[in-house]
């Protein structure tokens, strides 16, 4: 059985986005990329919280990453994915900016 993701939108504008994101265990996200009509999409994903196991952010091509926890990269251009979370839950703060 696996649990819903839970999403609350903190902040939601014509260019910004930011959303506290809690992924249950037993979830995974496959490969994707996100796309929009126009301009470019830059996300900066903090990972609160990691799973004790399992859960890990995958991108062709991150911007910037520190330690796996503060991420930075195109998710309009390179496709990423999060691994299947095996036990625990990870905790999102993701900050969404279209250019």
């Amino acid at each position: 059985m696996t649990a819903n993701v839970k999403t609350r939108i903190l902040l939601r504008s014509k260019r910004l986005n930011i959303y506290l994101v809690r992924y249950p265990e037993g979830h995974k996200v496959g490969p994707h990329l996100d796309m929009i009509a126009k301009g470019r999409l830059y996300k900066l994903n903090c990972v609160l919280v990691k799973p004790k196991v399992g859960g890990e952010f995958v991108c062709e091509r991150n911007l910037f990453n520190l330690a796996g926890r503060v991420i930075l990269f195109r998710p309009d251009l390179y496709q990423h994915r999060v691994e299947k979370i095996k036990r625990g839950n990870r905790w999102l703060l993701s900050f969404a900016l279209t250019v």
